[in-house]
């Protein structure tokens, strides 16, 4: 049975994961990404992003829109089972893809639109929230995460470094 309603896209990372913890791994020289993707198995679940997630999965079919590389898709998807998130298909970046996560997920929203609606984005990373409203989408900035001012490591390697 095809599911015909709205789609509601969420990012994981800051939005409903806890990045937190992990940090560390890429705020020193050089970057260990390797270590900071493979711990995003433990992250703590941020409250606020579940229960958006939940409440949108009411009435739009859920699209989980990651930065994170193909390569922990098996971690991602256990990780978002185990914490209660609704089903949904995840879309993650390709291994090799290191394009601003501005471009990527635009991309992804495009091809999403031409399916059917998209009713609403929800992320952390300002500069997505900034280009999906300029594109014509409704957005949800997720502020309940990291602060990009206080936190810019992350939010400079989504942009920067194409990373998460």
């Amino acid at each position: 049975m095809s599911d015909e309603r709205p789609y509601a896209v969420l990012d994981i990372d800051a939005t409903l994961s806890d990045t937190s913890k992990r940090l560390h791994f890429i705020e020193r020289k050089p970057k260990d990404w390797d270590s900071f993707f493979a711990h995003s198995k433990d992250d703590a679940v941020l409250e606020e992003g579940l229960a958006i997630a939940t409440t949108l999965a009411a009435d739009h079919e859920i699209v989980y829109l990651t930065g994170r590389p193909e390569r922990i898709r098996r971690d991602t998807e256990k990780w978002l089972k185990d914490n209660g998130f609704p089903d949904g298909k995840v879309y993650m970046r390709g291994n090799t893809d290191r394009r601003p996560s501005m471009l990527m997920k635009l991309g992804r929203l495009k091809r999403l639109a031409e399916q059917r609606p998209v009713a609403v984005l929800v992320d952390d990373d300002a500069s997505v929230i900034k280009a999906a409203a300029k594109a014509g989408y409704t957005v949800m900035r997720a502020d309940w995460g990291l602060d990009a001012e206080s936190q810019p490591t992350l939010f400079e390697a989504q942009e920067s470094e194409g990373r998460t």
